[in-house]
């Protein structure tokens, strides 16, 4: 596998692993997964049939009593820094997907922050972008 196709798999982990976080994943969760790997460029020529095989290796590992901690071993070793922000908008366009992020989600996404190693602007900036962009005007 290439460089970049390990990245591919690990972004999609990346938001597998925080559509997961309460246990289950939503349908908009899932919807929202799909339409980023169908529509950003980081995903051109990705394999968009292997999104099932990753969401069972996400389920698989997080059965296991540290499986979080290996993902995230996963995730750290295939990206490189400016991919590990990308990681995390999309974890956070996941995580706005269903309108509101539940007290797991945030969780994971706090330590997302910690294990990606992003400047805490950046990611400040990557949340206010991914709330202004999913905000109801109710």
């Amino acid at each position: 596998m290439s460089s970049f196709a390990r990245q591919q798999k690990a972004l999609v982990t990346t938001m597998v692993l925080i559509a997961a976080a309460e246990g289950e994943m939503t349908d908009s969760e899932l919807g929202m997964i799909g339409r980023l790997v169908a529509t950003l460029p980081v995903f051109r020529d990705f394999d968009r049939e292997s999104i099932p095989e990753i969401g069972r290796h996400v389920a698989l590992v997080l059965q296991k009593e540290r499986g979080v901690n290996e993902l995230v071993k996963e995730i750290q070793e295939a990206l490189d820094r400016p991919m590990r922000e990308t990681a995390y908008l999309l974890a956070c366009d996941v995580a706005a997907a269903d309108g509101v992020a539940g007290q797991e989600e945030l969780q994971v996404l706090e330590n997302l922050r910690d294990w990606l190693e992003l400047d805490s602007l950046v990611a400040a900036a990557i949340e206010r972008a991914a709330a202004a962009r999913y905000r109801n005007h109710h």
